[in-house]
């Protein structure tokens, strides 16, 4: 099990707005942030999800949780919204299992970003 990730990121502002956008539906905030170039995002004041400005950048694969298929697709709707790229709308991903539903965006630093829902509709 995890408890917190971190990522790099090559503008610590943009993303930083990006993943505030983008995860508000899924119920995340800044929770804790340190000398303006790092930030630890969460729920219910726990930061789990944190970035930080880096020298390099390396793409990664993130995905959160959501409650229900709606909240999925809110997600994809606030991260395009907040400058995300389509990498994959909402929708079933049976290949996964019969009731994985996921939406795909990649964040300014061509992370691909992930909000899936495991619960049937």
């Amino acid at each position: 099990m995890l408890d917190h990730i971190g990522v790099a990121v090559s503008n610590y502002q943009k993303s930083k707005a990006f993943y505030q956008a983008a995860l508000a539906p899924l119920g995340y905030q800044v929770v804790m942030e340190f000398a303006g170039d790092a930030a630890g995002l969460g729920v219910g004041g726990k930061p789990d999800f944190w970035l930080s400005q880096g020298a390099s950048v390396a793409p990664a694969h993130i995905a959160f949780a959501a409650s229900d298929r709606v909240t999925v697709d809110a997600f994809y709707k606030a991260a395009l919204a907040a400058g995300g790229r389509d990498n994959g709308a909402p929708g079933l991903r049976t290949q996964y299992h019969p009731t994985y539903y996921g939406a795909f965006v990649l964040d300014p630093d061509g992370n691909n970003v992930e909000a899936v829902c495991h619960t049937p509709a």
